[in-house]
C-alpha cells in the first residue's frame, strides 16, 4: 500500500525551474514528467536532482502504455527504475490509457474498452511494471473522447477492480472526470462516488477547453469552477490526499499558479472544518 501525503503541490515546468532553483517556493511537493529526465546525466538530470534536494518529487508518466496488448516495454522499465532508484519519488504514476503498437508510438493517451478482457490485460501489465519499479504505482483516470459499447462495467468500477487485483493506488485527475462526465453524458458526482476512495493518493487539477463538439483536456488555463466544485465535492471522502495544479501550455507566472494552490488549500481547510 503506498503511503499517504497531503500536501498541494504544482508541476514543474521548464518556465519555472529558475525560480524553483533559485529560492524556496511555498509548495509542498512538486511533480515532473518521466519521460523529461529518463536519460543519463546532462543538465535536465540535475536540475532534477537539484529539485529534489528541497522538495519531494512525484514522477508522473506519459508513455508507459498500461493499456497495451503488446505488453510494456522493458527498456522503458529499466530507464524509468534507474531514474526512481536515484530520486526516492513520492509516488510513481502513469496513465490508464495506451500510446503503442507494434513499435508505433500515438504520442497520445487513448482510450480503452472497459471490459474484463481488458482488466486481465490491464492488471497484468501493472503487476510487471510494479515488480520492475519494486514499489507500488498510482494509476490515472484518462480524459476520453469516444467510449466503447458494449462495456461489462463503467470506468469507475474498472479503477476500482484494477486497484484491489494490482495493489496499486490512484490519482484522481478531477478535471478529467469533468471533461469525461461532459463528453459521454455520465454522471461526474457518481464517478466520484464509486471510485475506491482508500487508493486515492494523489489528485490532479486543471482546465480544459471546448472543442468543436467536445471538451478537450488541453491545461492551458485555470481551473474553472466547474472542476472546484467536484473537488471539494470529493475531497471529504477520502483519507489525507496530495493535491496538484497542472499547467502545460500558455503556462503563467509562478505567482498564478500559486494563487490557483492557495483556492485548494482553501477548499480543504474548509472541508476539514465541516469533517470537524
Amino acid at each position: 500500500m503506498i503511503a499517504p501525503f497531503a500536501g498541494f503541490g504544482l508541476g514543474l515546468r521548464k518556465p519555472h525551474y529558475a525560480e524553483f532553483l533559485d529560492h524556496r517556493v511555498a509548495v509542498d511537493f512538486v511533480e515532473v514528467i518521466s519521460e523529461n529526465f529518463m536519460i543519463d546525466g546532462g543538465r535536465p538530470r540535475q536540475m532534477l536532482r537539484d529539485v529534489r534536494a528541497s522538495y519531494p518529487v512525484a514522477l508522473h508518466g506519459v508513455s508507459m502504455s498500461i493499456g497495451s496488448a503488446d505488453g510494456l516495454d522493458g527498456a522503458y522499465l529499466g530507464r524509468l527504475r534507474a531514474l526512481v532508484d536515484e530520486i526516492e519519488p513520492l509516488f510513481v504514476s502513469d496513465h490508464l490509457s495506451w500510446t503503442r503498437i507494434e513499435g508505433f508510438s500515438s504520442h497520445d493517451l487513448l482510450p480503452l474498452p472497459y471490459t474484463r478482457e481488458a482488466l486481465d490485460l490491464v492488471c497484468a501489465n501493472i503487476d510487471r511494471a510494479q515488480e520492475a519499479l519494486g514499489r507500488a504505482m498510482l494509476i490515472e483516470n484518462p480524459s476520453t473522447y469516444i467510449d466503447f459499447v458494449p462495456a461489462d462495467m463503467t470506468e469507475w468500477q474498472f479503477l476500482d477492480a484494477m486497484c484491489a487485483r494490482t495493489g496499486c493506488g490512484l490519482l484522481l485527475d478531477v478535471n478529467n472526470v469533468f471533461v469525461s462526465a461532459s463528453n459521454h453524458g455520465f454522471d461526474p458526482i457518481a464517478y466520484l462516488d464509486g471510485v475506491p476512495h482508500d487508493r486515492v493518493r494523489q489528485i490532479h487539477l486543471a482546465g480544459h477547453s471546448m472543442g468543436e463538439d467536445l471538451l478537450i483536456d488541453t491545461h492551458d488555463r485555470p481551473v474553472p469552477g466547474s472542476v472546484w466544485d467536484l473537488y471539494a465535492h470529493v475531497l471529504p471522502l477520502l483519507g489525507p490526499v496530495a493535491t496538484m495544479i497542472e499547467r502545460d501550455d500558455d503556462i503563467p507566472p509562478l505567482i498564478d499558479l500559486l494563487s490557483e494552490l492557495a483556492v485548494a488549500r482553501a477548499i480543504g481547510r474548509r472541508q476539514l472544518r465541516r469533517a470537524a
